[in-house]
């Protein structure tokens, strides 16, 4: 028997008369909610004062819902540490790089470093895991969530200290690694290192970038810490966290991918309508590469968009839409940020699978109905999922070092350089995944390779294996500049990636006003003089300059793009460099092992080229899709 697929959201009961409970759970079974996550900003309730623990009404709850059949991901409170924490442990609030230290009143204040934070957080890990190991409702473990937060105060700078020494083993290694000749850095002993404070002008970008590496792994440890607690009082539950994707996160999230029993992720788009769509693949794309092609969790969701002040429901159709292209890329199950939308609160105006209106509304209405469509669909099994055709290079690391200090624009953008290669490819039906600069890349038709500022040797030498057994590779703009430590490769642009590309680039040269390339058409942002060194030049600037070119290098093929091109144009190169695809214009078809899921987001009706039975309707497709509608057919 086929595996349910998991459904539900974050259920916050405290926030609610005890009598609203019994309510929650029949409106949950009449809308086939299967798992909750309870908790995670509970911490106050759970333990009002130090040592001290209120589990009865937590008790109640889990019980209501064991009895209504519905699984509970049980949280670990640590994001939000209660009030009586923070007025006895003052040194554990959070300090921002301005020096100035946080006050309790919102979430995520707290300093990942703090002694007292790790032991409290502990605390509470024992004595939840403690109580509720043999609970009958208990699925799985959600620690913390959306990690993130980072503190510049003197116990996180002690921590980074100890964390450099490890890195570097010396301080002669540390000045080499971070230049620190220029503007009389050098370090002569490691009590003068501090995170990267508020300075007068810039500070150093690779100080600045082991800063965010440190904080990657410093959260990880305090991960690991409740983790591994967890495993040992109930080694047969999962224990997850809920990833965000989100330029102030320093989460490396390749290397939290090893240490989750299960991948999961927040996923709010910054746009509506197709853009939302296109958002939407991104994510779970990025899930499952992370997750290894394996089966991961959209952990939240909404039911509608909040876009920073303007927030407002989904159009009709699109919480399912959304939901199915997850579920198509290997989520296995479907979950919201909130069940019930909170009456006060800073989040009050946050979307709920339960609006403010209740459930006597459309909302609650398409909940109920994409629960049931949830049910007729088997939920992904273990290993490769959607066979990829085109690779996308991910990395954090270089995401961080672009964002650093001094850069010749301060426009350029590499999250949205990623967003584009793969929303071109999402438009064009090419199924694509993500990949390290430094993992092994099977037979891809084609890696791309958006602006990826910092790059490592290794990876060098791995992309231009790739190319010379036969890959095509597409670079853009500002990529294979620095090393891992920021450090500028010398002798011309794209540094390690000169000899695979066949060219040498003197100069850059940013755009103000857009610029006109034959087949390719408009250019933006930024060009770059480039020298020919093997390559061909597909297309040139205005003034004759190669703009884009292509290299034989072995028995493959590696493209350059020297400038921002709009997405037709972008897509016109992926076409000549041979990832021409045959998709649909806004239908999506995704193929999950025996399954195939089809998604139009147009308001037409429109081809696909799908036939089968509907799991959903139990009615054949006849290689038509309505205007909205989604199908999943086993061929």
């Amino acid at each position: 028997m086929c595996m349910p697929l998991w459904y539900g959201g974050d259920y916050n009961p405290e926030q609610w008369p005890e009598e609203v409970w019994a309510e929650d759970v029949a409106l949950m079974r009449r809308a086939g909610v299967n798992l909750v996550t309870v908790g995670v900003f509970s911490w106050s309730r759970l333990e009002p004062s130090e040592g001290r623990y209120t589990f009865g009404w937590l008790d109640r709850v889990l019980g209501l819902l064991a009895d209504g059949g519905i699984r509970v991901g049980l949280a670990v409170p640590t994001a939000s540490p209660p009030p009586w924490f923070s007025l006895a442990h003052p040194d554990a609030l959070t300090v921002t790089r301005d020096g100035v230290r946080l006050t309790h009143g919102s979430r995520d204040t707290y300093c990942v470093s703090a002694p007292a934070y790790r032991e409290a957080s502990l605390r509470i890990t024992r004595a939840l895991g403690e109580r509720y190991r043999d609970h009958p409702a208990l699925a799985m473990w959600h620690v913390h969530n959306e990690y993130g937060t980072p503190c510049h105060c003197d116990h996180a700078a002690a921590a980074f200290r100890a964390w450099l020494r490890e890195r570097y083993g010396g301080l002669d290694a540390l000045n080499d690694a971070w230049t620190t000749a220029f503007w009389s850095q050098h370090y002569s002993d490691w009590a003068q290192i501090t995170p990267p404070r508020a300075t007068q002008y810039l500070p150093n970008p690779a100080q600045a970038l082991d800063f965010r590496r440190f904080v990657s792994d410093e959260m990880l440890a305090h991960f690991r810490e409740q983790r591994d607690l967890l495993r040992e009082l109930t080694p047969e539950v999962p224990v997850t966290t809920n990833y965000v994707l989100a330029g102030w996160a320093s989460v490396d999230h390749w290397k939290w991918s090893t240490e989750v029993d299960l991948v999961a992720i927040d996923d709010y788009p910054s746009g509506p309508g197709m853009a939302a769509a296109e958002q939407t693949a991104f994510a779970a794309d990025l899930a499952r590469s992370w997750a290894g092609g394996r089966p991961w969790l959209l952990m939240e969701q909404a039911t509608g968009y909040v876009l920073g002040p303007r927030k407002g429901p989904k159009e009709p159709g699109e919480i399912a839409r959304h939901s199915m292209q997850h579920v198509a890329r290997g989520s296995t199950g479907v979950m919201f940020f909130q069940w019930r939308a909170s009456r006060g609160g800073a989040e009050q105006w946050h979307p709920g699978m339960v609006p403010h209106t209740g459930p006597d509304s459309r909302v609650f209405r398409e909940v109920s109905a994409l629960g049931e469509a949830l049910e007729r669909i088997p939920a992904p099994y273990d290993g490769p999922l959607v066979e990829a055709e085109a690779a996308i290079l991910w990395d954090e690391e270089a995401w961080w070092a672009a964002q650093g200090p001094g850069l010749p624009s301060s426009e350029i953008d590499y999250l949205a350089a990623v967003q584009q290669a793969h929303r071109v490819l999402w438009r064009q039906g090419v199924p694509t995944c993500f990949a390290h600069p430094s993992h092994d890349l099977p037979a891809y038709r084609a890696v791309l390779v958006p602006s990826l500022y910092l790059i490592s040797d290794e990876a060098a030498r791995n992309l231009a294996a790739y190319v010379e057994g036969g890959g095509t590779l597409v670079v853009s703009f500002f990529s294979g500049i620095t090393d891992e430590h920021t450090r500028i490769r010398l002798g011309g642009y794209p540094g390690a990636l000169r000899e695979i590309l066949g060219i040498t680039v003197e100069e850059f040269r940013p755009l103000g006003e857009p610029v006109e390339l034959p087949e390719f058409g408009r250019a933006t942002l930024w060009s770059e003089v480039v020298h020919l060194d093997g390559a061909e030049a597909v297309a040139r600037y205005p003034g004759g300059g190669p703009a884009v070119t292509c290299h034989r290098l072995g028995d493959g093929t590696a493209w350059y793009v020297s400038t921002r091109l709009d997405d037709p144009g972008y897509a016109q190169v992926l076409t000549r460099a041979g990832l021409a695809g045959s998709g649909v214009p806004g239908v999506e078809v995704v193929r999950r092992r025996d399954l195939v899921f089809a998604v139009n987001h147009t308001e037409d009706e429109r081809p696909v080229p799908v036939q089968g039975t509907d799991l959903i309707t139990g009615k054949p497709v006849g290689g038509r899709l309505g205007p909205g509608g989604y199908v999943v057919v086993r061929p």
